[in-house]
């Protein structure tokens, strides 16, 4: 009977800790990089890597939000990363914003080939979301 009592248990624990991490990741902010966005707010042609001319090519930037932003601005902060996993910062890139969006982008134009990481902050300094993306030049 206590083992037939455990295993319940156990099961609704697990459960439960199933139930919640879905959850979580349904309600998760994110960052695409994309070749656009649609009207309603998503990703077109969403990829990690893209391959652009040596004289520059352009992607977009695209932060969903599970909430409604409280802040009139967001900063991307790029960062290049090496061979070994180093950051290195490249720039910073500002876009005003409205205090009730739950989804905006901004169009982003790379010069250089590389590894690049991106955060977007808003305008408190508090970091919403981040993700990495591949630049290749056309062969």
């Amino acid at each position: 009977m206590v083992n037939k009592f455990l295993n319940i248990k156990t099961f609704l624990l697990l459960f439960i800790l199933i139930s919640s991490f879905s959850y979580s990741e349904s309600k998760a902010q994110n960052l695409y990089f994309c070749e656009g966005v649609d009207a309603d707010g998503y990703a077109i042609e969403s990829a990690t890597l893209f391959t652009i001319s040596s004289s520059g090519g352009y992607l977009y930037f695209l932060c969903r939000l599970p909430w409604e932003l409280e802040s009139r601005s967001v900063s991307y902060a790029i960062y290049k990363v090496d061979n070994n996993g180093y950051e290195t910062f490249f720039e910073t890139v500002y876009q005003d914003t409205e205090r009730n969006w739950t989804w905006f982008w901004k169009k982003y134009t790379f010069y250089e080939s590389g590894n690049y990481n991106v955060y977007v902050y808003d305008g408190s300094n508090n970091l919403l979301t981040s993700g990495s993306v591949n630049i290749r030049f056309k062969n």
